[in-house]
């Protein structure tokens, strides 16, 4: 008997040392980020400028100062660390979108960091969005995003993938992170506070520098989860689907389209206007229609 407890007493420890041996390949395999090339320079992009405040109109705090101020940090702790940074524009001034990639295309080993606030009509929206559009910008976007979502108290409005121009054009890894809503009057205040920009500037620095990423709330509800383009940990995945968004080119396509319409109602009275006259002429001339040939009507105008 007692042969056969020791017996037992060894392949439970056997058992115990296989599954912690697993549990270790695995929690190995799922932390293990993908190799993201090695870079040195970070060229950071605050966005707007100029005569270009961005937001929406009306809008209080303008997020073209915020968005400087908080790449200016950037830049300072980036520096300290040891990275070459380079700024899209450095105070006041405009820089059109083509430009801004072709100064982030100018350095290969480099990422391309675009920081933004968000805005809606809506005063209640508030969160933290981070976009990419190549495979190998996701790992920076997730590094940062969960940096920065940890940092705050906003929402986790996930990490989506959407075709911006400077995210579409340039040749190196690339992302821009809505540090929050500007039109949501908490996170307006906030973002009025140095020491919040200040933490704000540290967030995206840890993700940059690849710090490991803490533990995370969920996406808020409503949005769509999308597969993941990197390995997640614990199979945890904030990677969701961008919404549709109302495009200039849409708009000016509706606006003609009511101007068509407006035509269209215009043409329709005056060809009216017109049948009437004509009709009131044929009745006046009824008279001597025997003698004259009846003149054809009018042909309709063409839309």
């Amino acid at each position: 008997m007692a042969t056969v407890l020791a017996k037992l007493l060894r392949l439970r420890k056997a058992t115990v040392a296989l599954i912690c041996f697993l549990f270790c390949v695995v929690l190995t395999q799922n932390s293990k980020a993908e190799p993201d090339a090695r870079f040195n320079t970070v060229v950071i992009d605050a966005g707007h400028g100029g005569f270009d405040r961005g937001g929406i109109p009306g809008q209080r705090v303008a997020e073209k100062t915020m968005a400087l101020d908080v790449g200016q940090r950037l830049r300072k702790k980036l520096r300290e660390a040891g990275y070459q940074v380079i700024m899209t524009r450095d105070s006041d001034f405009f820089v059109p979108l083509p430009a801004r990639v072709a100064i982030a295309n100018a350095h290969r080993d480099a990422i391309f960091v675009c920081i933004h606030f968000n805005a809606s009509t809506r005063a209640g929206a508030n969160g933290i969005e981070t976009y990419y559009y190549g495979n190998d910008s996701a790992r920076l976007a997730a590094n940062i995003h969960r940096h920065v979502v940890a940092g705050t108290n906003s929402d986790n409005r996930g990490i989506r993938r959407r075709g911006y121009y400077v995210l579409r054009r340039t040749s190196i890894p690339a992302v821009l992170v809505e540090c929050g809503f500007l039109t949501n009057p908490t996170e307006a205040r906030l973002a009025l506070q140095s020491s919040y920009r200040d933490g704000l500037a540290d967030r995206i620095a840890d993700g940059i520098m690849g710090k490991p990423t803490p533990s995370n709330r969920p996406v808020v509800a409503g949005l769509t989860r999308v597969p993941a383009p990197i390995r997640q940990p614990f199979n945890y995945n904030d990677f969701v689907r961008a919404e549709p968004e109302r495009s200039r080119s849409s708009h000016r396509t509706h606006s003609s389209a009511k101007k068509k319409s407006s035509r269209k109602k215009s043409t329709s009275s005056s060809t009216k206007k017109k049948s009437s006259t004509t009709s009131s002429k044929k009745k006046s001339s009824s008279s001597d229609s025997t003698k004259k040939k009846k003149k054809p009507s009018e042909e309709e105008p063409n839309e």
